[in-house]
């Protein structure tokens, strides 16, 4: 009888330990990718919450500025806050668009910046000083009226002096038409304020007949 080498017995655990080294191997692979996929989830699940909490509510009624010879709406505001809860938002013209929509137009974006640090008691006056900042180049009524249908903000609660919108004060958002894009009764407005973060606020309004100077948008 010959005598055989244990060569067969070496090689199967040569092969055995190759086949645990590339198990673990894989094993790290999958649990890595596991982590880094439950970090992903986790981030993004952190990142909704945030911007969920980060909205726009209307404050009241929306007003408008009627004209009667016309029979449309010149300018109309609507009264901003912080939906409860939520995180300051940034109103910045670079950080906020405002599209508009109606009968007739369909805007992108009309919203031209806010006011500079200021507050107003009233429509006219805001208008006034949209006007003095080049915001619009004439006022509703006089000469031609507005060359381009706007959005501006401005606040009637500032209390740090800048452009961001804190849980402490309500904003104004300010409608100014141009003579041939003013609403008229039975007409449905659409505004949409988008901010960079949270979510964007939807307001329709029906205009109703227009008789009187000031007119509440239900």
């Amino acid at each position: 009888m010959k005598t055989r080498r244990g060569v067969v017995g070496i090689e199967s655990a040569i092969v055995l330990i190759a086949f645990v080294v590339v198990a673990a191997a894989i094993a790290f692979v999958v649990l890595n990718s596991g982590f880094q996929t439950t970090e992903k989830a986790k981030t993004a699940i952190t990142a909704g919450l945030s911007e969920a909490s980060s909205g726009l509510e209307v404050a009241g009624a929306a007003t408008a500025k009627g004209n009667l010879t016309s029979a449309s709406i010149a300018a109309y505001t609507i009264p901003v806050k912080l939906a409860a809860g939520g995180s300051s938002i940034d109103i910045s013209k670079a950080s906020t668009v405002i599209r508009y929509t109606s009968k007739n137009v369909a805007y992108d974006n009309i919203y031209v910046g806010p006011m500079s640090n200021t507050t107003f008691s009233s429509v006219d006056d805001a208008i006034q000083q949209a006007k003095d900042e080049n915001k619009i180049t004439r006022k509703p009524g006089e000469g031609a009226g507005p060359t381009n249908t706007v959005a501006i903000a401005y606040f009637l609660t500032n209390s740090n002096n800048n452009d961001v919108l804190d849980a402490a004060e309500q904003l104004i958002v300010l409608v100014i038409f141009k003579d041939s894009e003013r609403p008229q009764a039975l007409d449905t407005t659409r505004l949409e304020v988008i901010p960079t973060s949270g979510s964007p606020l939807t307001i329709e309004r029906v205009i109703p007949p227009v008789a009187d100077t000031v007119l509440k948008l239900d």
